[in-house]
């Protein structure tokens, strides 16, 4: 059945409340994205997660939407802390996905010598690839406390410095995590792979800020053009992957007993407060936590990567990190509706927060201008940092996009591939690759990707968040 979408504005679309939906749903794109035939099946989960009980305003979707499981990504939406519901498949698989973008006091001439060098070691010295292991061997008791305190931990573990902590989304720890609620088989999963980068989508990137557009808020944020940066893609392994997994089965189990009908099998859930629901709510944080203490162990090690290569010493790399946000995550969160403060849960997979000047959960650092966003783009055009805004909290219950999305399955980026050498294609563009998978080139061809510009663009139009800078790509890791 084609999903009927009506225009609200230029970058705004409403999927009517019919049916089942209890709420409409709100699509924020242009015209180019709605127009493909293929958007048909995540607007249906847009639709679908819009019949959910406790869903509150809208269920919305941003410029990067393609299908996912459960809830498309891209998908945002909000539910009663109370009478809510909770689902893994509005999280992902991979739980607390995210983004880190780290900066430093070099230009890009300062690097431009020993650019070869410097991708080569961190490729050597990053651990990368679907089931690949760190150096950072954890007993069940040390992994607990990964699991408790997040970037905490690494920080205590010499693994980076306490600026770091402030400089990440919820100070990288969720304090409801019980690790007593994994299973064995996801705390096996986590035992070795705390350090690596993954597979799939997930990266390093090595880029150099190409173009400001906010000059106030770029100095907030440390930015100057030409100025060399580092952008981290990764999240919880497999042990997020787990978690989702084990509690997909759980609740798929007692869907039956739901006092509703599930529009979707893969919309799997639970009440908020009810046991099961509970239980999910921390485990994920259990995940959560993992996938932060994993990006600052992998910050840590990529800033001795610089030191040593460019043989440079802390001060004069002077590389400090500029935020670190999370794309797949549900959180209790405040946010007004009807005039009122309520407390929810915000469900955000593959999308990112976007809290405005004068939040109360900014570190002091932004607390005036406004939350970093950062928007990684396919690694042969883009990046871009955006801030916050005050739209996002009264449209959006403070979120945007998370990056470009894909327009190609995997298979159809191989198919589409062939024949071709995209190692030399991104060298003739001036971008370094290496990479871990045999297929990983292919399925990562920048033309499986949206331009991240024009996604990007949407956001910005429509206010819910702004562009602040645009980040070209020098060299990347993929898993």
């Amino acid at each position: 059945m084609e999903i009927k979408v009506e225009r609200i504005d230029r970058y705004r679309w409403r999927i009517p409340a019919t049916g089942k939906m209890r709420v409409p749903g709100i699509v924020y794109a242009d015209d180019s994205v709605l127009s493909r035939k293929e958007q048909n099946e995540p607007l249906q989960q847009v639709a679908n997660v819009a019949a959910l009980p406790g869903i509150l305003k809208a269920s919305l979707a941003m410029p990067d939407i393609h299908w996912g499981y459960g809830f498309p990504i891209g998908g945002v939406a909000a539910f009663d802390w109370e009478e809510g519901i909770i689902s893994p498949g509005g999280v992902g698989y991979d739980i607390n996905c995210g983004v880190r973008l780290a900066v430093t006091g070099l230009s890009r001439n300062d690097v431009a010598s020993k650019l070869e060098a410097l991708v080569n070691a961190l490729y050597q010295t990053v651990p990368s690839g679907v089931g690949s292991t760190g150096n950072i061997r954890l007993d069940r008791k040390e992994e607990k406390k990964v699991l408790r305190r997040g970037s905490r931990w690494a920080v205590s573990r010499g693994y980076g410095e306490d600026a770091d902590l402030a400089h990440t989304e919820e100070g990288g720890c969720l304090e409801n995590a019980d690790p007593d609620l994994l299973s064995p088989r996801a705390l096996e999963r986590g035992l070795k792979q705390l350090g690596t980068l993954g597979s799939g989508n997930h990266f390093l990137e090595v880029g150099t800020v190409e173009t400001i557009f906010e000059p106030a808020v770029a100095r907030a944020f440390g930015l100057f053009e030409g100025q060399v940066t580092l952008i981290l893609h990764s999240g919880s392994r497999g042990l997020g992957y787990q978690v989702c997994d084990d509690f997909l089965g759980r609740m798929t189990r007692l869907s039956k007993s739901l006092p509703f009908d599930l529009p979707d099998r893969q919309l799997a859930c639970a009440g908020i407060q009810t046991e099961t629901g509970r239980a999910y709510f921390n485990a994920m944080a259990c995940a959560a936590n993992y996938a932060w203490a994993n990006r600052q162990v992998l910050f840590h090690l990529c800033r001795e990567v610089f030191q040593r290569v460019l043989d440079i010493s802390p001060r004069d790399l002077a590389m400090h990190l500029v935020y670190d946000v999370s794309h797949n995550i549900a959180k209790k969160e405040t946010h007004v509706i009807d005039g009122k403060p309520r407390p929810v849960c915000v469900h955000r997979k593959g999308a990112t927060r976007s809290f405005p000047p004068g939040h109360p959960e900014l570190c002091e650092a932004y607390r005036l201008v406004g939350q970093p966003i950062l928007i990684p783009g396919d690694m042969g055009r883009a990046s871009y940092v955006l801030v916050g805004t005050q739209k996002a909290m009264e449209e959006t219950f403070g979120s945007t996009c998370h990056g470009a999305g894909r327009v190609l399955s995997r298979k159809a980026a191989m198919k589409k591939s062939k024949g071709r050498s995209i190692q030399r294609e991104l060298e003739d563009r001036g971008i370094l690759v290496r990479w871990t998978g045999r297929g990983t080139l292919a399925e990562e061809m920048p033309e499986a990707y949206k331009d991240v510009s024009k996604v990007v663009d949407v956001v910005h139009g429509a206010g819910i968040s702004k562009k602040v800078a645009r980040l070209r790509p020098l060299a990347v890791v993929k898993g």
